[in-house]
């Protein structure tokens, strides 16, 4: 399951769909309040955003971060027919409604993936991300009527067993307590250089958190809130559930390894460095 092209954003075919639906909060992340639903007063007429450009020193550190893993152009152009909340007013609800649960969709065949890329567990996980594939092609009322909770239950079941096992298979000699720190407020915390191999940091809050040169071989990061955490020379190439939304919040360098499926954000340090130019002295 290597082809990761339909869960990849493709805004050009998308009706601006985070831009309008989802809710804004004046705060570090975003630079204005919005209500969900209320198109935000740079997306321009072709669902474009007007400031894209300069989101993060415009104050939209949040835009700048989200992902929606292909859900916008699948609910613009599959579930709604390439018919958007501009041509129809009265599906505007709707549409944003589906966004919402097209987006769990997506993210839940994203792991389901990566589980699959796994020789001992595809046979679980391929049919799981079948069921989950074909969920998202439903017609509209069908997916708005989804038990969203219960299939995000049945995923996390296997998420679990998944991570449980690799998560052994680095634990080592370590005491009991160093492994578990799921849902712990490691804001801020100092993590430099630290084997985390195997550690389970679901849900963690890992703010500010300084990870520089940390070793997270198999450790779970599902949910983990990477806002601002540094990551420069860190081992992230054998970590379990990131996402390109929790590398775009935090900050690394060139020497920060990461798994093949994900992108160096574009405001990390380059990954190669081109070798300085200079003007050919002439002879005088």
């Amino acid at each position: 399951m290597d082809d990761l092209s339909d869960l990849a954003p493709d805004c050009s075919r998308c009706f601006g769909l985070c831009c309008t639906a989802l809710a804004f909060v004046s705060s570090a992340d975003f630079g204005i309040d919005k209500p969900a639903g209320t198109p935000c007063r740079h997306l321009a007429a072709d669902y474009r955003c007007g400031i894209h450009a300069r989101l993060r020193p415009a104050g939209f550190r949040g835009c700048a971060t989200f992902d929606c893993l292909g859900a916008g152009q699948r609910v613009s152009q599959h579930t709604f027919g390439g018919i958007s909340w501009r041509d129809e007013p009265a599906l505007a609800g709707r549409m944003f409604a589906a966004f919402d649960i097209m987006r769990q969709l997506h993210e839940l065949l994203w792991q389901l993936r990566e589980v699959a890329d796994r020789p001992d567990w595809v046979a679980r996980a391929e049919p799981l991300a079948d069921e989950v594939e074909r969920l998202a092609t439903l017609p509209t009322e069908e997916l708005l009527a989804l038990d969203v909770a219960g299939i995000r239950a049945a995923v996390g079941t296997l998420l679990t067993e998944v991570s449980t096992q690799i998560g052994a298979q680095h634990s080592g000699p370590r005491h009991p307590g160093a492994r578990d720190r799921a849902r712990r407020d490691l804001a801020g915390a100092q993590l430099g250089g630290a084997d985390l191999r195997g550690a389970n940091l679901r849900g963690a809050l890992l703010i500010a958190a300084d990870l520089t040169g940390a070793d997270l071989a198999g450790a779970d990061l599902l949910g983990a809130d990477l806002r601002d955490a540094r990551l420069a020379g860190a081992r992230l190439a054998g970590s379990l559930f990131l996402t390109q939304p929790q590398l775009n919040a935090a900050t690394g360098d060139r020497h920060t390894t990461l798994p093949a499926r994900l992108s160096r954000p574009e405001h990390w340090e380059p990954a190669h460095r081109e070798p300085e130019q200079r003007e050919p002295e002439h002879a005088q």
